[in-house]
């Protein structure tokens, strides 16, 4: 931004040189104007001293003895910079009296519609965009006080969502709250996802995986629940009605006490963990369900749940998907001593 100051142009953006700063401390101390002593003491040739001199009467920081025009003075920079400066303040001034207006303009609708959450018309709720439910979801957290649980389908999470929610469920647990999540156990096999939950359980919270998941849910304190948008948008639908969200949290503890403690593939065996992906592909192909839907519940990519699909035909010596079925269903193969080969790890689908 540039400000005028008399006569003087300065560039707030812009910073002085070494050679101008050089010279302005030559000024400062000596009170004088020697150009070729100034010259030989700072280092510099005369015609750089000029060049310097010329930009700092420009901005105000020198000007020539008007008595003598052959001396030139300092000008402090205090006085220099408050001029400069003063245009600046002012428009930040003004942008702070429209923004506290602008807040308070809003805290009066938030009043009203608060009010009508509290008559009960607001038991359902949906936040469109992803920035809103974030900041939905910032506001619930800060707000929570016993509570919280979460089932987030999928196996990954990137490393920028795990840092966010670090301090999220950091400052969480500090104030003692209760945290538990449910993940897909192809979650075991992502490195990222280990760290966060090795790092997080150390400081009180709690997870579990299992091989089929009913969808991404946050419950905080049992009593505001968020789901997603049934539509595939990036909004949530906010649930307060008691009796809906006490039946989510029913849901949620039964598939909480059927799961496993939270732990990386290796350290329970990929053999072991592979036969457990066997025996749910069996039941979720016994039932005829699209490769999609069978990829969704078990939180893995559409690739790699048809590599199992296919390696599973194989062994069973089907041809369609309808025969694996069928063998599933009267062989009864779903027994522990199933084993069908050991597939490679599952992928977890984004």
């Amino acid at each position: 931004m540039t400000q005028q100051t008399g006569d003087n142009v300065f560039n707030i953006g812009d910073s002085l040189s070494a050679e101008e700063i050089s010279v302005y401390r030559w000024l400062a101390l000596h009170r004088d104007f020697d150009l070729p002593r100034m010259a030989a003491e700072v280092g510099l040739d005369e015609a750089t001293v000029r060049q310097a001199l010329e930009f700092l009467f420009r901005i105000g920081l020198a000007q020539p003895d008007k008595r003598d025009p052959s001396r030139v003075w300092a000008v402090d920079p205090h006085l220099v910079a408050a001029v400069a400066t003063a245009p600046l303040e002012r428009t930040i001034a003004e942008q702070q009296t429209r923004l506290r207006a602008f807040r308070d303009q809003f805290a009066r609708l938030a009043s009203d519609y608060e009010k009508g959450q509290q008559s009960g018309g607001a038991e359902v709720e949906t936040i469109p965009g992803l920035s809103e439910v974030r900041a939905a979801l910032n506001r619930a957290s800060e707000q929570c006080v016993e509570d919280m649980i979460t089932v987030q389908p999928g196996g990954t999470r990137t490393p920028e969502v795990l840092q966010d929610a670090l301090a999220r469920d950091s400052e969480l647990l500090a104030r003692g709250v209760r945290m538990r999540t449910l993940y897909h156990h192809t979650a075991r096999f992502n490195g990222p996802s280990q760290a966060y939950v090795a790092t997080v359980s150390a400081l009180g919270a709690e997870y579990r995986t299992a091989h089929q998941l009913f969808g991404r849910m946050v419950i905080f304190d049992r009593r505001t629940a968020f789901l997603p948008d049934h539509h595939g948008t990036l909004g949530a639908v906010v649930v307060r009605e008691p009796s809906i969200v006490h039946f989510l949290c029913e849901l949620f503890e039964q598939a909480w006490s059927q799961a496993k403690p939270f732990s990386d593939a290796a350290n329970d065996g990929l053999e072991a963990v592979a036969k457990d992906l066997d025996r749910t592909l069996l039941q979720l192909l016994a039932t005829g369900l699209k490769d999609e839907t069978i990829a969704r519940r078990l939180g893995m990519s559409l690739r790699t749940t048809r590599k199992h699909i296919a390696d599973i035909m194989q062994a069973l010596g089907a041809e369609s998907r309808f025969q694996a079925g069928a063998a599933v269903a009267i062989a009864g193969l779903l027994d522990d001593e199933t084993d069908l080969g050991t597939p490679p790890p599952p992928t977890a689908s984004v």
